[in-house]
């Protein structure tokens, strides 16, 4: 016997299944199930909050990769790009900066038609700003400043919705419109060559276009479009950044739009979706842990006549109580390591097992035309599996209060009594 003996006593209860015994067996059966509970709902939460960390993750290094933070633009056909993106480069804030022109636009193959947005890039200054270069043949973006005919890069979605690849043909149509003076702008089409799909995973797929500066100037028209891509510094604080940079510029007509206004409605859904889910498993993780009340109650009830003898033999009340916490702690703890470690298992397993059922049963669980991403994203970070596994453990200590409290109030002779 070691000490101290309540401990003793209550880790001898959490594992005891005498023969002969049913009550004895149920009790030890109930006490596997609250502990079994436990362990799926510690490690049902590690997974979920690991997956919502994943999209945040992928939202910031993908869509935010290859989008910009902030875009600064300006109407003006007679502003000088190049000096004004070496002007906002400059500041402390930005880290890079890159000219672009964008127009809304349709792509046609044959009947196949589907609306997206044309970039016009300069190849060498977008790759300061944007990681479109990781889904890219090296030369692909230097393609585009060709003097040949007019190339295009397109996302995989969209490429695969015209049915096109490298080497095909598309042309883009930017519709008719009414400028800023009141003069009708006929609309302007071009056909260009595909020179590279690019798959990033993500919604961009199916959206972007990329060509050169001067083949989006003359699909827009002259219109607006043009303007300063910005890579930020503090991605969260982008609308402050961008609006102070708009009102120190000394020209007119600036104007700007961060990724917040384009993008932050998936951020806000993905937090959203976070705290709501982390609620729901983590009632889940109630659940289980206050199944150890009913299961000290029936130990209680069980060892009435042994809790008896205890007193008789000079236990104190506080050492009845600390013999049922003892072995709700137990459960609690088993519980939760067990649970946290099969939690951390799965969350590092979650993409590849998702991926591989994909593959075996040839369905696609996510598509990034309704999702963020085409994939299931996970990020392990220890601090969330140190809460959960630390907020199960103490809900299941703080169910084995009550029965540990009726346990102490037991009265020897009553017991001793009813026993007979």
């Amino acid at each position: 016997m070691f000490k101290p003996l309540p401990a003793f006593i209550g880790l001898r209860y959490a594992g005891a299944q005498r023969r002969g015994e049913d009550s004895a067996g149920l009790v030890s059966f109930i006490s596997g199930l609250s502990m079994v509970g436990l362990i799926l709902g510690v490690a049902l939460m590690i997974v979920v909050m690991s997956v919502m960390n994943g999209f945040d993750r992928e939202l910031r290094e993908r869509i935010l990769g290859i989008m910009p933070h902030a875009t600064i633009y300006n109407a003006s056909e007679d502003m000088d790009w190049p000096a004004l993106r070496q002007q906002l480069a400059a500041r402390p804030e930005v880290v890079a900066a890159a000219e672009v022109w964008q127009v809304n636009a349709l792509a046609r193959k044959g009947r196949e038609v589907t609306p997206l947005l044309v970039q016009g890039v300069n190849p060498e200054t977008i790759v300061e700003v944007s990681n479109i270069g990781r889904f890219l043949e090296p030369e692909s973006l230097a393609a585009l400043k060709s003097s040949g005919e007019p190339t295009v890069i397109l996302g995989q979605g969209v490429a695969e919705k015209l049915g096109v690849g490298p080497g095909g043909y598309v042309s883009l149509i930017v519709p008719s419109s009414e400028s800023d003076d009141g003069a009708r702008r006929a609309a302007r089409i071009s056909g260009f060559q595909v020179v590279d799909v690019f798959h990033s995973g993500t919604a961009l797929d199916h959206s972007l276009a990329l060509v050169d500066w001067s083949r989006a100037q003359y699909l827009a028209g002259g219109g607006a479009g043009a303007g300063v891509q910005l890579r930020l510094h503090d991605m969260l604080g982008s609308y402050f950044v961008l609006r102070d940079l708009v009102n120190e510029l000394p020209a007119q007509n600036f104007y700007g739009t961060d990724w917040s206004s384009t993008h932050g409605n998936l951020y806000q859904a993905i937090q959203m979706s976070r705290n709501l889910v982390g609620l729901l498993v983590l009632l889940i993780i109630a659940i289980a842990a206050f199944n150890v009340v009913s299961t000290l109650v029936m130990v209680v009830i069980d060892k009435h006549s042994d809790i008896a003898i205890l007193r008789t033999m000079g236990a104190s009340t506080r050492e009845i109580l600390l013999t049922f916490v003892s072995q709700g702690a137990l459960v609690g703890l088993v519980g939760a390591v067990v649970g946290g470690i099969l939690g951390v298992l799965g969350s590092l397993t979650v993409t590849d097992l998702v991926s591989g059922l994909e593959s075996l049963f040839g369905i696609q669980f996510l598509k990034s035309d309704v999702y963020p991403v085409d994939y299931l994203p996970s990020e392990l970070q220890w601090g969330d599996v140190a809460l959960v596994v630390g907020a199960g453990f103490v809900l299941s200590l703080v169910a084995t209060l009550y029965p540990a409290l009726q346990a102490s109030r037991v009265q020897p002779a009553a017991a001793l009594r009813n026993e007979q």
